[in-house]
């Protein structure tokens, strides 16, 4: 079997319909993806394409380049739906939608070049349902468009370390390919790029003493081509910033992650393997039972590639003090494909007894967290809004039984087909969350809430939010830039100096403060409406009342 043009589409597609559910209902995710958002939407405000900022703040964590997808998007919805888009949330989800479509036929490509159809195919789909990989796909922010480039570049790689193997020429395209996804790269995410674009090479390099390959790839002139692509635009943010930009994004963000945990995101070695267990499930615990076979395997030169991808990039997040899941995503297709190979075409080697006690731990865990994830949505929808969907109940009732499969399958030694139905299991029960769960867990979507009612009592069309007791970002991407997040004493006096258009945002454990400073003015408030809910992000209840000038 040899895969053609229609099945990378069909892949395609299937994962494009997959990642679409609950894509225009969910709100602002996480703290990073309203900032994305935001930023994007001043560029085309501002018609600002240099300097990225969130308000009236520089925003120098890396290149401008995911910002230019966003915006671009954002760009061609106004254009089709009108201003009011602006201020959704799916525009500028759509460049992820986009790069998780992609990313899914390239993974089964590689696969397939490495160790045949059927090995490719297993990998896309094992890579396709994982946790995180679903996660970022449905968010705005860097992490899917940063994996596509990178797998470009990995892919550029590859075949011209097929080209070696089979003693034929590598293209002059294939060259050019690799040094352009490498400046892509450093328009989106600056040098960190360059972990996964030099280290693989490196690594085998070191392995097979031969750098013989490195050499079709035409490193002598090719650098120039990632140059081209980031050099322009790196003069332009060094003008207008004065430097700044480099010396926070290089020294501040870049290299001050390397020594120190940034955002209490600081985390001894280790982390990013304990994470796994979630992050890559359902495939994480065939992920382990593949180690054996890897091993065994691991001279063979597809193995080498694949870890010369994997273990680099792998140790260095490990080593650096701050630590996110998403930090080690681009090893996740390499890992999916050595996981594929080992469930299709690799035997199983025998095992030692305290192998086998470890993957047998190992196992109870990974089934713990299937079986929480199949009622993860019921029992999240029910405590926080005391509810029951139909939906998320028949998600239940189409996923559990298919994790109970896999698990009984594992026990009786048939990997492929429990992959299959836990592969299965993930599908139904995130399509629940997304589409059942997450959309009405009203307790959490408080800056949707607040936005609502803000567009509802606004006095003038200018009106200006002072939010005294939630500063998330979300809420300034939902209600304008111009949101001012100051303190109760603050915001007392800005609805004092601008009374016209100005409501103000209290939570009740500020209000005493506001309205102390308030009467010192002698200025009145009405309120218009509270809202109750918790804050996800950091955990505080909130109880936030609507006021203005009476």
């Amino acid at each position: 079997m040899k895969l053609t043009f229609r099945h990378y589409a069909l892949l395609g597609l299937v994962t494009f319909l997959l990642a679409l559910p609950g894509r225009m209902t969910l709100p602002p995710l996480d703290r990073d993806e309203p900032r994305y958002m935001e930023a994007s939407e001043q560029m085309l405000t501002s018609g600002n394409f240099v300097d990225v900022r969130f308000q009236d703040k520089p925003r120098y964590l890396q290149p401008a380049g995911i910002y230019w997808l966003e915006a671009s998007s954002a760009k061609i919805a106004e254009e089709l739906f009108g201003s009011d888009v602006l201020r959704k949330t799916w525009p500028y989800r759509i460049p992820s939608l986009i790069a998780a479509a992609l990313i899914i036929p390239l993974t089964a490509w590689m696969g397939s070049a490495l160790f045949g159809a059927v090995t490719g195919l297993m990998a896309a789909g094992l890579l396709m349902v994982s946790t995180l990989f679903v996660a970022e796909s449905h968010m705005a922010t860097i992490d899917t468009v940063l994996l596509l480039d990178i797998l470009c570049f990995e892919a550029m790689l590859l075949r011209a370390f097929l080209d070696r193997q089979k003693n034929s020429p590598t293209s002059v395209w294939v060259a050019c390919g690799y040094w352009l996804a490498l400046g892509v790269g450093l328009m989106l995410k600056g040098p960190v790029v360059l972990i996964p674009g030099f280290c693989t090479p490196l690594a085998l390099w070191a392995v097979e003493r031969d750098r013989e390959w490195w050499s079709r790839l035409r490193p002598r002139w090719g650098w120039l081509l990632m140059l081209a692509v980031v050099v322009p635009w790196c003069v332009a943010i060094d003008v207008v910033s004065h430097g700044d930009f480099f010396s926070r994004a290089i020294g501040r963000n870049f290299l001050g992650k390397v020594a120190h945990g940034q955002e209490a995101h600081g985390l001894p070695p280790g982390f990013h393997l304990i994470v796994f267990a979630l992050a890559f499930w359902p495939g994480s615990f065939f992920a382990a039972l593949a180690i054996p076979s890897v091993w065994k395997n691991r001279k063979l030169p597809q193995v080498r590639f694949l870890l010369s991808w994997i273990i680099p990039h792998w140790l260095v997040f490990e080593l650096i003090a701050t630590k996110l899941p998403h930090y080690v995503l681009p090893t996740y297709p390499a890992i999916a494909i050595l996981t594929a190979a080992a469930l299709t075409i690799w035997g199983r080697p025998a095992l030692s007894k305290w192998s086998k006690i470890a993957l047998g731990f190992y196992g109870v865990i990974w089934a713990a967290v299937g079986l929480a994830f199949c009622f993860a949505g019921t029992v999240v929808l029910y405590k926080m809004q005391h509810m029951l969907s139909i939906r998320e109940c028949l998600a239940l009732c189409g996923a559990l039984p298919l994790m109970g499969g896999a698990i009984l399958l594992l026990i009786r030694n048939h990997r492929q087909q429990a992959a299959f139905c836990a592969m299965g299991a993930a599908v139904i029960a995130q399509a629940g969350l997304f589409l059942a769960v997450i959309p009405n867990l009203q307790t959490i979507r408080l800056a949707p809430r607040v936005a609502a009612l803000f567009e509802d009592v606004k006095p003038c069309a200018q009106t200006v939010l002072v939010s005294t007791s939630y500063s998330e970002p979300s809420l300034v991407f939902l209600v304008g830039e111009h949101t001012q997040l100051i303190g109760p004493e603050a915001a007392a006096a800005y609805l004092y100096q601008n009374p016209r258009c100005t409501l103000a945002l209290v939570d009740r454990k500020d209000e005493k403060t506001f309205r102390d400073a308030l009467n010192r003015t002698n200025l009145s408030i009405v309120e218009y409406g509270r809202i109750q809910g918790l804050n996800y992000s950091n955990g505080h209840r909130l109880d936030l009342g609507m006021f203005a000038p009476d």
